[in-house]
């Protein structure tokens, strides 16, 4: 290719050509004494095809480089120039072409180097023991600093410390012993209603005894009234009953009436004794509970009640026995007119 027709090719914006007369001496564009300028293409000048290797300026282009772009050899620039220009242009339209893309900073690389996050299972063990091994010191600098605080505290601030301690100690205990007081005067209080409840159920059965509405057993005598001619009227019995209570008759019962306070005896037209309105048919059978020893003696005085009985020809019989039931139970009763005395 001649020089006219390098000049009629198409130029790069900016791209330069050197220019070399015919009889090759250097390029006019090229400074005193410097190197010619490598950013041209070569094969524009068929008069540089090969550079001299006097120039101790051109150490790129001398041909004891052996890793220089071809120059200094036989081969023929023109050849190159055009697939040069080929490549370099189809570089420069794949750039035009693609979106221009902003530069990254600092933090945006590192970002493009931890997100998405590539972990593998070796990389997650460590991260664990890591973690373990961080809290585990987190924890041990945390007590090594609760103890520090005394550590490095005064004398006068730790005898402080510990009278405050022993004074708390003290509260403690003296509050403990309060509550301990407390505690066995509540149980003793307990216990002593425990022992009213029981005394009054106590008390309560007893008055229910006396009052004819419980049972009641223990020793006592059975004395029997054998009157087959009839002779024996209300007022025997009546008195018969005065002589037990006076002897310490605890509970009576005469057949299948139970004695008690608002008892009384009448005679029946027809003959015989009815006990609170109810007939009792014969012999008068009493089962009266108290001491043995003392209501034995007071039937069996000189003008008591079996002398009495005796005379009339009516038969009697006193049997001690250790064990007696009173079963027969009264009605309970209202007072009409007596009432609880205030204190």
């Amino acid at each position: 290719m001649t020089q006219d027709e390098t000049a009629d090719e198409p130029r790069e914006p900016g791209e330069r050509h050197a220019t070399a007369p015919e009889t090759g001496a250097p390029p006019i564009d090229a400074p005193d004494g410097g190197e010619p300028d490598t950013d041209e293409p070569v094969g524009d000048d068929p008069g540089t095809d090969e550079l001299s290797t006097e120039d101790p300026g051109t150490d790129e282009l001398s041909t004891e480089d052996p890793g220089t772009d071809g120059l200094g050899t036989d081969e023929p620039a023109e050849e190159q120039a055009p697939a040069a220009e080929g490549v370099a242009g189809d570089e420069r339209a794949d750039e035009s072409s693609a979106p221009a893309r902003p530069p990254l900073d600092g933090r945006g690389r590192l970002r493009k180097a931890l997100w998405p996050p590539r972990l593998s299972r070796g990389q997650l063990v460590v991260a664990l023991l890591l973690f373990a091994l961080g809290l585990g010191l987190a924890i041990q600098v945390r007590s090594t600093n609760d103890h520090s605080a005394l550590r490095g505290a005064r004398q006068e601030d730790l005898v402080r410390i510990l009278d405050e301690l022993d004074s708390r100690q003290q509260r403690l205990q003296q509050e403990k012993g309060q509550l301990d007081q407390s505690l066995t005067q509540l149980e003793n209080s307990s216990n002593q209603a425990k022992e009213a409840q029981e005394q009054t159920r106590q008390k309560a059965l007893e008055l229910g005894v006396l009052a004819g509405t419980v049972k009641a057993s223990g020793p006592g005598i059975v004395l029997t009234v054998d009157d087959p001619q009839g002779q024996v009227k209300a007022d025997m019995l009546l008195d018969t009953l005065q002589e037990l209570r006076a002897a310490g008759a605890e509970a009576i019962q005469i057949n299948d009436v139970r004695v008690v306070a608002h008892t009384y005896f009448t005679d029946l037209p027809s003959g015989g004794v009815a006990i609170d309105g109810k007939k009792v048919a014969q012999p008068y059978r009493f089962t009266v509970i108290g001491s043995p020893q003392d209501l034995t003696p007071a039937l069996n005085i000189p003008g008591g009640i079996v002398r009495t009985l005796e005379k009339e020809q009516v038969g009697t019989n006193i049997s001690e026995q250790q064990k007696l039931t009173v079963d027969a139970l009264a009605a309970p009763g209202s007072a009409q007119f007596a009432k609880p005395a205030a204190k």
